[in-house]
């Protein structure tokens, strides 16, 4: 296991309320609002070593296809790790799931094929240092898959998804923040944007914060030849 000293803390993430109710409620929302069908979009297609950064509660690891070599997933909150912990036993590809934080990754440098990011760059600390660190860790021409939600197209969500970020959502959802721009921060990052596409979770009548998404694939540019 290729890992690299830290002086990060391990579990510097703790919402230990969160976590638990995360853990009885996202399998639930997997199914009932699609969440499922889109992690399988995300992975499919990958392989060789893959980081997965912020992996919860394993969610995403039934989904890796055989042709992933193996899996190192980061989780910074205890009781989420644990339950990946469980949930990598079961997988079917080679999961190693490891304490860490995204802004300072325990791994050496260009080390994987492949990053995986779900629904976690609304929660860390420093995106741009968290997107850094993916950057390093990732071989060059190296993928990016990302599946997020961020800031609305429309106006009016958009404002109250701002309010939002600067009053209650952050304190209720464990550090969660719905006006971040996933896309224009993986750009600012250095990667090479490939497809996406705009999703809506839940597809309900009436749009929630953090129902605007997006769905793609970014690539670390390819070393310049000689």
């Amino acid at each position: 296991m290729p890992f690299r000293s830290t002086r990060t803390p391990h579990d510097v993430v703790h919402h230990p309320l969160f976590a638990r109710l995360y853990a009885r409620l996202s399998p639930v929302v997997d199914e009932r609002a699609g969440v499922g069908a889109h992690r399988q979009a995300l992975l499919t297609g990958l392989s060789g070593r893959v980081i997965e950064i912020g992996a919860g509660n394993g969610l995403n690891f039934p989904h890796y296809p055989g042709t992933v070599s193996e899996v190192v997933a980061i989780e910074p909150e205890r009781r989420l790790r644990r339950l990946a912990v469980e949930a990598a036993v079961r997988a079917g590809v080679p999961v190693d799931v490891v304490p860490g934080a995204a802004e300072a990754l325990p791994v050496k440098s260009e080390a994987f094929d492949a990053a995986v990011v779900s629904l976690v760059l609304c929660s860390v600390r420093d995106v741009r240092r968290s997107l850094a660190e993916l950057r390093r860790v990732l071989k060059p021409g190296g993928e990016l898959r990302f599946f997020e939600h961020g800031i609305a197209q429309g106006r009016v969500l958009a404002q109250v998804q701002r309010s939002l970020d600067r009053t209650v959502w952050p304190l209720v959802f464990g550090g969660c923040h719905t006006a971040r721009d996933p896309l224009a921060s993986i750009e600012a990052a250095g990667f090479e944007m490939g497809d996406y596409r705009r999703l809506r979770v839940p597809r309900t009548r009436v749009p929630v914060p953090s129902s605007p998404c997006v769905l793609g694939v970014a690539r670390r540019p390819a070393e310049p030849g000689p």
